[in-house]
């Protein structure tokens, strides 16, 4: 069972659906109790990273997000929020991957970063297995996360940005793959595969 974190700027119902099209079982909780059950998590999220951290903390999921062991797979806010701070409210972070969030650069380009974008592969993990270079994914965001020593895949917008992340049994995703059609339910089901099969993913389609 997949246990989805429950709170305010969770974005649930696309994700649930998501899910639901690939017949994997779901809890959507903000019950630390209740996701401790769970095999792996879902962190999904858009809106403002101060008060995505306020609802977090209220709740003490803050806490049990860092000291889990659970794989963990951050989705877009969700994935921000495994970052030590924010330029968005200034607010410290979960700390679990180094680096701040940084705003785009509005007098250069249209903000927020919104629609369709290319996937750069940087190294190899199960998460990605199977999407190649160059396939478009579904972005809406301000704020990035510079490339670092755990991207995984970057893109480029104004400049280049971290795409997918991991650290440990944490890996983010700054697209929506519940919004990217095929690609994005490769994605899934890589993460799917990579909770219920030790880490041997099959895809069923290569791109």
């Amino acid at each position: 069972m997949i246990g989805i974190i429950k709170y305010k700027a969770g974005n649930l119902a696309s994700v649930e659906n998501a899910l639901s099209r690939l017949g994997a079982e779901y809890v959507v909780s903000n019950n630390t109790d209740e996701l401790e059950k769970a095999d792996a998590i879902i962190f999904p999220g858009v809106g403002h990273a101060a008060a995505a951290m306020d609802d977090l903390r209220a709740k003490d999921l803050d806490v049990w997000i860092m000291n889990t062991k659970k794989p963990v797979l951050g989705i877009c806010l969700g994935m921000q929020l495994l970052f030590e701070s924010s330029e968005e409210g200034d607010c410290k972070t979960l700390g679990i991957i180094p680096g701040r969030l940084k705003k785009f650069d509005s007098t250069k380009a249209k903000v927020p970063h919104m629609g369709w974008n290319q996937f750069n592969p940087l190294k190899d993990h199960p998460l990605i297995t199977g999407i190649g270079k160059k396939q478009f994914l579904y972005y809406v965001h301000g704020y990035y996360a510079p490339t670092n020593e755990h991207t995984l895949a970057s893109c480029n917008y104004i400049k280049d940005f971290a795409a997918v992340v991991a650290k440990d049994n944490f890996m983010g995703v700054q697209f929506h793959p519940e919004k990217s059609g095929q690609v994005g339910s490769l994605l899934l089901q890589n993460f799917l595969n990579l909770v219920y099969q030790s880490g041997e993913i099959k895809p069923s389609v290569t791109f």
